[in-house]
């Protein structure tokens, strides 16, 4: 066989990238990201809030030769993950909203499947002397960076890749290999211009400044990664959303012609629209049967369900009443106590309020009892 040039092996691997069905697919240099010392300010001003992971793998986050001692490329994948809004059933129900890119089958299993299948194609190619490791958003890599580095777009002012053939609605994946390929032009310009659409309307007011995400205000942080309570001046505005949010991409007009996905693994499936009042009613049996393959089983059968308290106090939704106080009175987490106990002060019935009066003389956890005073103050005050 004659001896591929670097070029052509490139070349050979987007051809196979896109036949695997990435929609976009670039090359970028194994070296050290160029905006590490941005990550590093991040972390200093603790903006990364209780994801301590994003801290504690911070070196080796410095260069991807940490992990990959030999690495000489790294190969970025994006995979277009829209699906527009008319796709999702039609219910009478009070829903719950959950961001675009957890509509379908867990991104994780699917992105690394192209990759380990792209990696497979190299070995084929070239002998088993090639090394290669795969990460789709687990790896202490900085992903972004490395998809600038190789050409897929800029850092949009919300934060996001944005790619100017497909928006913002990319999930990433990467595989580091010690194959020497041509690296792509970088991508080393932003087209945000004076836009500030994004920042405008992100309700809790996340995006601090163009570029800047305060992690701790981010209604996706609060309702994924946020282990504990949903701080109360925030609760208020999340609105309906139990999984993510896609607000700072819907007003992006880079997405205003976002095509539908071509990957049938992220067309909708049943928790892209989640009843909620059936949510409340969940066992840890039926949450593990039914996020089994969705990342919505990262949030936990409690988390789920205080992200819906939480969204049926702010519809003020007086038919949750009845599985609010069963939660209140019965749930054994008191972190969804709490929640349910804020919701049934939101709602305010003469039911509601009763049953948070009734609660308060047996409670005995602090912050749910606090959390009770505190919803039947405010259920006075209003």
């Amino acid at each position: 066989m004659t001896k591929l040039t670097s070029e052509q092996l490139s070349q050979m691997v987007k051809q196979r990238g896109i036949e695997l069905g990435f929609d976009l697919i670039g090359i970028a240099p194994a070296q050290q990201p160029l905006t590490y010392r941005y990550y590093e300010q991040w972390l200093s001003r603790k903006f990364h809030g209780e994801m301590g992971y994003m801290e504690r793998r911070k070196e080796e986050r410095k260069d991807v030769r940490n992990l990959l001692p030999d690495a000489k490329a790294v190969i970025v994948g994006a995979i277009n993950y829209f699906v527009p809004d008319e796709c999702l059933p039609e219910t009478s129900e009070p829903r719950g909203r959950v961001a675009r890119y957890a509509w379908g089958m867990d991104y994780h299993e699917v992105l690394l499947r192209k990759l380990e299948a792209l990696l497979d194609y190299l070995r084929a190619l070239l002998g088993d002397w090639v090394k290669g490791k795969a990460y789709v958003d687990t790896g202490p890599i900085l992903e972004r960076d490395f998809a600038v580095q190789a050409g897929l777009g800029w850092f949009g002012k919300n934060t996001c890749l944005i790619s100017p053939k497909l928006g913002s609605y990319l999930l990433l994946g990467e595989l580091l290999v010690n194959v020497p390929l041509a690296s792509d032009p970088p991508f080393n310009r932003s087209h945000c211009g004076k836009c500030t659409r994004c920042i405008e309307a992100c309700p809790t007011g996340a995006l601090v400044a163009p570029y800047q995400l305060d992690a701790k205000r981010c209604i996706s942080y609060l309702t994924i990664e946020l282990r504990g309570s949903i701080p109360r001046e925030l609760r208020p505005l999340i609105g309906t959303w139990v999984f993510g949010c896609d607000i700072c991409q819907e007003v992006c007009p880079w997405n205003r012609k976002a095509k539908p996905t071509r990957e049938e693994a992220f067309k909708p499936r049943p928790w892209a629209s989640l009843e909620l009042l059936r949510l409340l009613e969940l066992t840890e049996e039926e949450f593990r049967e039914l996020f089994r393959h969705s990342p919505l089983k990262r949030t936990k059968r409690w988390g789920l369900i205080r992200n819906a308290c939480v969204a049926l106090g702010n519809l003020r939704e007086v038919k949750a009443v009845p599985l609010l106080v069963q939660l209140l009175h019965n749930d054994p987490n008191p972190i969804v106590r709490e929640h349910a106990a804020w919701a049934l002060g939101r709602i305010a019935t003469e039911e509601a309020l009763n049953e948070l009066r009734k609660a308060l003389e047996v409670e005995t956890d602090e912050t749910v009892r606090q959390e009770i005073i505190l919803s039947l103050n405010d259920a006075r005050c209003p």
